[in-house]
């Protein structure tokens, strides 16, 4: 809308200009002259002003139920300047000041345009929450299974949840053993195994088993639909930011207001009425600076292109003016922190070598799914493991895989599984065990028909640039918390591993806003993560950043995207919001500044000296501010951000 506003005015703004007198002066021409070119630049400025200005009246009819601001000095000064010049057209005495209501309002329209264009579109987030839910439902009805709605299904309603199918709605286990992925919804980085009697969460993802689940919660009781819920509260409880413009231009408009009347009631009884209507409007006029129009606007759009640059997308104009304040910013641990994948950590083997063992695992993991065997696989492959081929393979749900390599059946799981299976595990197995648990890695066991012979300790993997990011943020005196739906164990060595002080473990989705808003009350706080359950904590943070890798909830909930997944990015965002908000400032300063000495002269405080601001200076010093403004904005370009 403002943008076809724009070109329109515009395109009618350039016969104004062409016709006026100041610039047939300044330009050193002459205007073609026929019967009624005198009224082209009114006639034009007729239209301008209606079609063009609405907007801005619309919106000072707003901030009148509210607080005044840049849209009601706007109207003001527009309003003002638009009945004089026609008054000045029909004959009263004075100068019409049609050009700088045209461009005015050219300028005005310009800047709401760069400024939307900055702004990414409404959030979508609780539209990607309703997706994740499968729509249909594999209902059991004694022997036979019926796809059904899940709107349709009730409490106490038995489903069949198929391997590698989401699960549609929260239950409990009654027949069947899994693992379940459900690190979008706790945070819990590995698989969940899950047995009969244990709870499965809607939209977390099944494994390798079927299960049959009982249906216990439906419809808005769901956890899914809790976190829906959280997610709506926290945009609809969101105070609107007042943009720094905003606050300027309310006192410029009380300024001008005024200062304005102020000199009418002044100059009446000391000059004629035309004097004081002529000081009166100038005054209005100047007080209302193009350049107060892009002096924002002109700086996001230079901000939001270096953040691009440097692999961050902005989508909330106002991230930048928070994140001057930060002090304190919290990480979700899974996919943020950590790569979100596993990794085998130690290996700890009895009767053969590392290289032995990681080759017959391996063999047997290749023919599974398993993100932990997937991850075993990845270990031998990166380490150059010759290849060894598995027969006789078989999954036993909820406890491993077995097979034959080299003619000799091997047996790979879970510890558990060690005393099911009846065999020896030597001691220092039994010791890297207990070690690995106290860390809170998952092991995996390899076994054949009479010994332990191999342990395999897992972890998701830490960042790289995680420990960079840390560092960087101390050293600029902004505290590092780690929050996190992972073990107390596994929390705690994550965050000795990154130098972070603080954590929190076990935090339930619904808990780490409240978290978040605990830190607040501390100092200004950014949430960084990328889970569903995330999705709260970011839009109750200050400043909400997601990693680009992580879901669309996420993403469309936060005011910061990195979108090349590096926690090195909160470092560098912060540092071009401070610098992005020191140019806000700079220009503000830049596009209202001078008015301390044009107000005055504007009101003829100098009259006795023989110093009176023509409006046409007037429009030159708004000229002038703008290209500084300009200027200024283009120099945020040369912060260096890495």
């Amino acid at each position: 809308m403002f943008k076809r506003l724009f070109f329109i005015c515009l395109a009618l703004t350039v016969p104004i200009l062409y016709f006026e007198p100041m610039f047939q002066i300044w330009f050193r021409y002459q205007a073609i002259q026929f019967p009624g070119s005198t009224w082209i630049g009114p006639l034009l400025a007729i239209v301008i002003y209606f079609y063009g200005g609405w907007i801005f009246f619309v919106g000072a009819w707003r901030e009148w139920h509210s607080k005044i601001g840049m849209m009601t000095l706007v109207s003001l000064a527009i309003t003002v300047s638009f009945v004089y010049s026609l008054a000045v057209s029909l004959g009263l005495q004075g100068m019409p000041f049609y050009w700088e209501l045209a461009t005015l309002i050219d300028i005005m329209l310009l800047g709401h345009w760069i400024e939307m264009a900055s702004v990414q579109g409404a959030s979508r987030a609780l539209e990607h929450l309703a997706k994740l839910v499968p729509s249909v439902a594999h209902r059991l009805v004694g022997d036979r299974v019926e796809d059904i709605a899940i709107q349709a299904l009730q409490s106490n309603d038995r489903i069949l949840i198929r391997p590698g199918e989401q699960i549609p709605i929260d239950g409990q286990v009654a027949n069947g053993a899994s693992s379940v992925n459900e690190a979008f919804l706790t945070g819990e980085s590995r698989p969940v195994t899950k047995q009969v009697g244990d709870e499965v969460i809607a939209g977390a993802v099944n494994g390798e088993g079927a299960l049959k689940v009982t249906v216990t919660r439906t419809g808005e009781q769901t956890t899914l639909s809790q976190i829906m819920r959280l997610v709506q509260e926290a945009q609809n409880s969101r105070s609107q930011y007042q943009v720094l413009a905003d606050q300027v231009a309310y006192w410029l408009t009380l300024i001008a207001i005024g200062v304005g009347t102020l000199t009418f009631v002044i100059w009446l009884p000391l000059k004629d009425i035309t004097f004081a209507i002529n000081r009166a409007v100038t005054v209005l006029v100047i007080t209302c600076p193009h350049a107060l129009g892009l002096a924002i606007p002109l700086v996001i759009v230079n901000a939001t292109a270096m953040a691009a640059k440097n692999g961050i997308l902005v989508r909330n104009r106002e991230a930048f003016e928070r994140a001057k304040d930060i002090k304190i910013v919290a990480f979700d641990k899974t996919g943020t922190l950590t790569e979100g994948k596993f990794g085998v950590q130690t290996v700890y083997t009895d009767g053969m070598n590392d290289q032995e063992a990681l080759a017959i695992a391996a063999a047997l993991e290749t023919l599974s799914e398993h993100p932990l065997g997937q991850a075993i696989v990845r270990d031998a492959e990166t380490k150059g493991v010759p290849r060894l081929a598995a027969t006789d393979f078989q999954a036993i749900a909820g406890k491993g895989i077995s097979g034959l390599v080299r003619e000799t059946t091997y047996f790979v799981g879970r510890p558990e599984w060690i005393q099911e299976l009846g065999v020896q595990c030597a001691d220092n197995l039994k010791q890297g065990l207990e070690a690995a648990e106290a860390r809170g890695e998952s092991v995996i066991a390899l076994m054949d028909q009479t010994h332990v012979l191999a342990l395999f300790a897992l972890a998701d993997q830490v960042r790289e640039s995680a420990r960079q990011a840390i560092h960087q943020l101390q050293d600029a005196g902004v505290q590092s918390v780690m929050i996190t739906g992972d073990a107390e164990a596994v929390a705690k060595t994550v965050a000795n591993a990154l130098g972070i002080q603080r954590y929190y473990a076990r935090v339930l989705p619904q808990d780490k806003a409240s978290i978040v808003r605990s830190l607040k009350k501390e100092a200004p706080t950014v949430f960084v993560g990328d889970g569903i359950n995330d999705a709260p904590a970011l839009l109750e943070a200050d400043l909400g950043v997601a990693i680009g890798a992580g879901t669309n909830v996420a993403i469309e909930s936060a005011d910061l995207v990195l979108i090349e997944n590096d926690p090195l990015d909160v470092a560098r965002a912060l540092k071009l919001g401070k610098a992005t908000y020191s140019k806000m400032i700079q220009n503000l300063l830049w596009a209202t500044g001078y008015n301390v000495i044009a107000i005055p002269l504007a009101a003829g405080v100098a009259y006795s000296l023989g110093l009176l601001l023509d409006p046409a200076i007037g429009a030159l010093f708004m000229s002038l501010s703008t290209v500084i403004v300009s200027i200024n904005a283009m120099t945020l370009r040369r912060v260096k951000l890495a």
